[in-house]
């Protein structure tokens, strides 16, 4: 019998999506991200794209427990990095971010090929979502998109009718 030796495991792509504590003071935000970023090299992961944190509300309140009482935050700042890794020390790697004071919650997920061709930036589609307009219709115009609206409507109602009466 020849002992045949498993091949290592390839990297695999990751992402690092975080909150870190609204009492964490703004200028060391940026602390707590690079000694997350420092985390990922140190398991020997290559850092990829990101996108720095940045705070927002959330959209409901979170309790986390510390100090000896449970205390509750309504806002945070968040951010993600992506990176490579060998699956082998994400665990690790999960505990490690876990023990961080600063880090409200954080999620480690595995890319598809799809996904890591296509990030997604939260905070620039939050500020673009707030560049929406809104077109005010005059009256005769409100009144037809109305009138034609109720038409459809009536239109949908006479045939179910009628496939009734088959």
């Amino acid at each position: 019998m020849s002992k045949e030796t498993m091949p290592a495991a390839e990297a695999q792509s990751y992402e690092l999506a975080f909150h870190v504590l609204p009492t964490v003071a703004e200028g060391e935000v940026a602390e707590v991200f690079q000694t997350l970023k420092d985390l990922i090299t140190k398991a020997g992961g290559e850092l990829g794209v990101e996108e720095a944190p940045a705070r927002f509300e959330l959209a409901y309140e979170i309790v986390k427990h510390l100090e000896g009482r449970n205390r509750k935050f309504s806002s945070a700042y968040f951010g993600w990095v992506r990176f490579t890794v060998d699956p082998a020390k994400v665990e690790h790697l999960d505990e490690e971010i876990g023990g961080n004071k600063s880090i409200l919650r954080h999620l480690i997920i595995k890319l598809t090929k799809v996904e890591e061709e296509n990030p997604y930036f939260f905070h620039q589609a939050m500020a673009e979502q707030g560049k929406s307009e809104t077109i005010d219709l005059d009256e005769e115009e409100a009144e037809a998109t109305t009138a034609t609206d109720e038409d459809a409507s009536e239109s949908e109602t006479d045939s179910e009718v009628t496939e009734d009466k088959e």
